[in-house]
C-alpha cells in the first residue's frame, strides 16, 4: 500500500453516531456506536512510521516541544528562586531561622498535595490553552508578590499559594504528552522538556547574580525583592503569548488539521491497544481516583518517587553549600551553580536518547539513583573541595535524570484508562514532592560545610531506589494488571466486546 493509500486509511474513520447492541454476556449488553466500530477498524489498518506520520511528528515537536520547555524553565525558576534569594539577603531581612527556611520550602509541597490531583482532573476536561495559560498568569503574579513581604507569615502564605497554583503544571504537561505521544517517544520528549529543571537552575543562578548584583538598592529596594518581582512578572508577560500556542487535546486542538487529529487520534489507540471505547466512555473524577488508589501498582512507583524527590531538596540549598564549602562571596556563589545544572542537562539528553532506544526504564532509573549513592558516600568520606564540586555535579545528575523516566516508566505501566492515568502520575508526583516537606530540614546551617546527615540520609533514600527500581518488574509480576474497580471493569469489557465485533471480519 502506498503512503497515501496508507494515509487514507489512518484518517478515514467519520461516520455517523448510529449505534448497536453486541451482548457479552448472559443479561449484559453494552451499546457500541458506528463511530466507534469505524475508528477501531481504523486503528486495525493502522500502519506506522508513514511520511504523513513522521511529518505530523515533526510538526507536533516544534509546536509542543519549546513551549512546554519554555514554561517550565519559568515555573522551576519561580520556584527555586527562594535558594538564590536566601543568600542574597532575604534569610537577615525577614530574620529567618533554620526552621523557618525549612518551612518556607516545605509549605511549597503542602499546596502541591492538596490541589496536584484535583488540578489533573480539572485538565482532563478542560483546554489545556487555556487552564496552562492562566496557572502561568497565577503562580507568575504570587511569585512577584514575593518581593514585597516584610514578615515570615506573608512569606509563609505566599510560598503556600505558590504551590498551590504551579501543582497542576507538570504533572498535567505529562498527561498531555502522553496524549500525542507513542511509548517509543515519549521517553526522550518528556526528559528533553526535563531539562529545562536543570536548565533552569543554571539560568536561575545566572539571572541571580546579575539581578542582585545589579539592581541592589535601585528605587530603594533590595536586590533580592527585585529578583522575585522582575522573574514573576517575566512569567505573567509570557503567559498571554503561551495561550497561543500550547495544544489542547488531540480531540479538540485547533492547530491540526481534521486529518492530523484523526491520524493523532489512531496512532495513539494503536500505540495503548486500546480502542475507541475510551473516547465515549469516561471515568468520573471519583472513578477515576478510586482506580489509582484501588491499584496497587500505584503505590510502588509513590515509594521510587518519594526516594527521588526526597533527595532531590539539596536543590534548594546548592548556593549555600558552594558558598560554605568553598568560601565564596554571595554574588559569586550564584555563579558557581551553574556548571552542576549544566552537567544535569548533559546526562539528561543522553539517558532519555539510550532510555528510549533501547525501551529500558528498569536499570537507566538503577543506575542514576545508583551513582548517587556512590556520590553521597565520597562527599562523607572526602574533605578535597574539588572533589566534592564534582560528586554534587554528578549527584545532581543521576537525580534529576531518573526523575522523568520514573514518571515515564508509571504512564506507560498504568495507562489506561487515561482520566486513571492522570490521577495515579499526580500522585505519585505529588506525594514524592511532599517528602521535601522533611527533606528540607536534612541541610542545617550548623551542619556546615560537611552537611552529613543531609548526604547520610539522601544517601539511604538513592540507595534504597535502586534496588527497588531494579526489582520492581519481579513485583509487578505478582500484581493484578486488570481494572481493579467496577467502572474500570466496565471500560475493558466494552472494549472487549467492540473488538469482538469487528476484528473477526475486519482483521
Amino acid at each position: 500500500m502506498s503512503d497515501h493509500g496508507k494515509d487514507k486509511v489512518n484518517a478515514d474513520v467519520h461516520s455517523s453516531p448510529q449505534s448497536i447492541d453486541v451482548e457479552i454476556g448472559p443479561s449484559d449488553e453494552i451499546n457500541i456506536s458506528n463511530r466507534e466500530l469505524e475508528l477501531e477498524r481504523a486503528v486495525n489498518n493502522y500502519v506506522p512510521d508513514t511520511d504523513a506520520e513522521k511529518r505530523f511528528v515533526r510538526k507536533l515537536d516544534l509546536i509542543m516541544m519549546p513551549t512546554l520547555w519554555f514554561m517550565y524553565i519559568l515555573a522551576y525558576i519561580d520556584r527555586q528562586n527562594i535558594g538564590n534569594a536566601k543568600v542574597a539577603g532575604m534569610y537577615a531581612d525577614l530574620q529567618l531561622t533554620d526552621e523557618q527556611y525549612a518551612m518556607l520550602v516545605s509549605i511549597f509541597f503542602i499546596g502541591y498535595l492538596i490541589c496536584e490531583v484535583p488540578s489533573n482532573l480539572l485538565l482532563t476536561r478542560s483546554k489545556p490553552s487555556w487552564y496552562m495559560s492562566c496557572l502561568m498568569v497565577g503562580w507568575g503574579t504570587i511569585c512577584a508578590l514575593m518581593g514585597v513581604v516584610h514578615n515570615y507569615s506573608g512569606a509563609l502564605a505566599i510560598r503556600f499559594f505558590l504551590g498551590a497554583i504551579e501543582a497542576g503544571f507538570f504533572p498535567g504537561v505529562l498527561f498531555l504528552m502522553t496524549c500525542w505521544y507513542k511509548k517509543s517517544e515519549i521517553g526522550k520528549r518528556f526528559s528533553i522538556f526535563y531539562t529545562a529543571s536543570v536548565s533552569s537552575g543554571a539560568l536561575s543562578g545566572l539571572l541571580a547574580g546579575a539581578i542582585t548584583g545589579n539592581m541592589e538598592g535601585v528605587a530603594g529596594i533590595r536586590g533580592w525583592r527585585w529578583l522575585y518581582i522582575i522573574e514573576g512578572c517575566v512569567t505573567v508577560a509570557a503567559a498571554v503569548g503561551v495561550k497561543f500556542i500550547i495544544l489542547d487535546f488531540p480531540e479538540n486542538t485547533s492547530r491540526f488539521s481534521p486529518e492530523e487529529r484523526q491520524l493523532a487520534i489512531v496512532r495513539m489507540a494503536y500505540d495503548r491497544k486500546t480502542t475507541a471505547a475510551r473516547g465515549a466512555m469516561h471515568l468520573t473524577h471519583w472513578q477515576a481516583l478510586k482506580a489509582a488508589v484501588a491499584d496497587p501498582r500505584t503505590y510502588i512507583f509513590i515509594v521510587l518517587a518519594i526516594m527521588d524527590l526526597a533527595s532531590c531538596t539539596i536543590s534548594y540549598f546548592i548556593p549555600t553549600i558552594v558558598q560554605t564549602q568553598m568560601g565564596f562571596t554571595s554574588v559569586i556563589a550564584q555563579y558557581m551553580t551553574i556548571p552542576i545544572w549544566m552537567v544535569g542537562f548533559v546526562f539528561l539528553i543522553i539517558l532519555s536518547f539510550t532510555a528510549d532506544r533501547s525501551r529500558d526504564r528498569r536499570w537507566h532509573i538503577t543506575a542514576c539513583l545508583g551513582l548517587c549513592f556512590v556520590c553521597t558516600i565520597v562527599s562523607i568520606t572526602v574533605s578535597n573541595t574539588k572533589v566534592l564540586y564534582a560528586m554534587l555535579c554528578l549527584y545532581i545528575a543521576g537525580l534529576y535524570a531518573a526523575l522523568p523516566l520514573i514518571l515515564t516508566w508509571t504512564s506507560e505501566t498504568i495507562a489506561l484508562p487515561s482520566e486513571k492515568r492522570a490521577v495515579v502520575v499526580a500522585l505519585v508526583n505529588s506525594i514524592g514532592n511532599l517528602s521535601s516537606v522533611y527533606g528540607s530540614r536534612l541541610w542545617p546551617s550548623t551542619d556546615a560545610p560537611k552537611y552529613t546527615k543531609g548526604f547520610a540520609v539522601v544517601g539511604t533514600f538513592t540507595g534504597f531506589g535502586a534496588i527497588l527500581a531494579a526489582t520492581i518488574p519481579i513485583l509487578l509480576n505478582y500484581l493484578p494488571k486488570e481494572g481493579q474497580t467496577k467502572a474500570e471493569k466496565a471500560i475493558l469489557e466494552r472494549e472487549q466486546a467492540i473488538l469482538g465485533v469487528v476484528r473477526p471480519s475486519d482483521v
